[in-house]
């Protein structure tokens, strides 16, 4: 018996080393069809400031905007081809399910039910959130324990809708809530007097109140009550599109651990520390793995700069504090996987 196990190993492990180069080639359906059309399609949210937003001319701009475009440098070498399509909550999962959009980077919070049951996979995070109460300065309230009887604008098809559900239950807070699903439409709602307390993902509260002229007139109340990992996501089905999207992700932080900038990237280039060369594409054939040029992660840094360029130059100006989004080396969250 012991002899039949130990044939069966090697038979197996005999059977995946021929295969490995096969796997080595593969081919990706997703990426393939980007480089055909010369674009990237990405899906974002339509108005939400630090994340994607269009500026007075039009160009877009924000964190997930960022990510799109880092990708379409990896594989196209050029952040600019990129499409972007507005979605709604509703909307994002199907897009991304037909193949009508390549990638949904839209404050999208990782779940297991969205990956078990839906055919996703979330290829990282690019925030670490959770979910809060806003209300106006003159009601007074100070803590969400306090909104019993409250109306409540919430999106619905979101995890913000179940979470505010499951606290209030908990709690024993009665609440109406005020679902619907145009976030513009919401907040014009909670602005109106239509509900008296907002609430969504704190990084979209922050943002919200951040557009407004009269942005003192509202308060985030201090209860985070749920964890919400916000990441790009792809469809099952295509790991190496997926391999792409996840190391893109770890190239920013890692450059951001290195002190690799978009303004210096081109002097590391002689750096003889051998992480630096292998992210610099001098060896390795790391790139070529993913069906990249080795230089992948140069592009994508002098795209869009690191994590931290990302950050300050979308959500710092919301007020937002990297806090938990730090890098690891910094008592933050945000932690990379060797690029070796």
């Amino acid at each position: 018996m012991r002899f039949v196990r130990s044939a069966a190993v090697a038979a197996v492990l005999v059977a995946a080393g021929s295969a490995a180069p096969a796997l080595a080639q593969g081919q990706s359906p997703t990426t393939d069809a980007i480089r055909a059309r010369g674009q990237l399609i990405c899906a974002v949210a339509p108005s939400t400031a630090g994340f994607s937003l269009p500026d007075s001319r039009g160009v877009w701009r924000g964190i997930d905007v960022d990510y799109c475009r880092a990708v379409a440098a990896a594989i196209l070498g050029d952040p600019n081809k990129v499409r972007f399509v507005p979605s709604t909550t509703v909307q994002r999962f199907p897009m991304l399910q037909s193949g009508e959009v390549d990638m949904l980077v839209r404050s999208t919070t990782w779940t297991l039910a969205r990956e078990a049951s839906l055919g996703f996979l979330f290829a990282g995070i690019n925030y670490y959130d959770g979910q809060g109460f806003m209300v106006k300065k003159a009601s007074g309230v100070t803590s969400a324990r306090q909104l019993n009887g409250a109306t409540v604008c919430v999106q619905p098809g979101t995890t913000t809708e179940l979470n505010m559900t499951d606290y209030f239950r908990a709690n024993n807070i009665r609440f109406t809530p005020v679902v619907i699903e145009n976030v513009e439409e919401l907040r014009n709602a909670f602005i109106a007097g239509r509900c008296d307390a907002y609430t969504n993902d704190s990084s979209s509260l922050a943002s919200f109140r951040a557009t407004q002229a009269n942005a003192e007139d509202y308060v985030l109340l201090p209860e985070i009550i749920s964890k919400e990992p916000l990441g790009p996501v792809v469809r099952k089905g295509d790991d190496r599109f997926f391999d792409i999207v996840r190391w893109t992700s770890f190239a920013m932080l890692t450059a951001e651990e290195f002190g690799i900038t978009q303004a210096n990237v081109d002097s590391f280039a002689t750096n003889t520390n051998p992480d630096i060369q292998r992210f610099m594409g001098r060896t390795g054939d790391l790139g070529k793995m993913m069906g990249l040029d080795n230089d992948w992660a140069v592009k994508v840094i002098k795209a869009v700069g690191n994590f931290g360029e990302v950050w300050d130059r979308n959500i710092t100006p919301l007020g937002v504090p990297r806090g938990i989004n730090n890098l690891w080396t910094k008592g933050g969250l945000h932690y990379a996987p060797p690029i070796r």
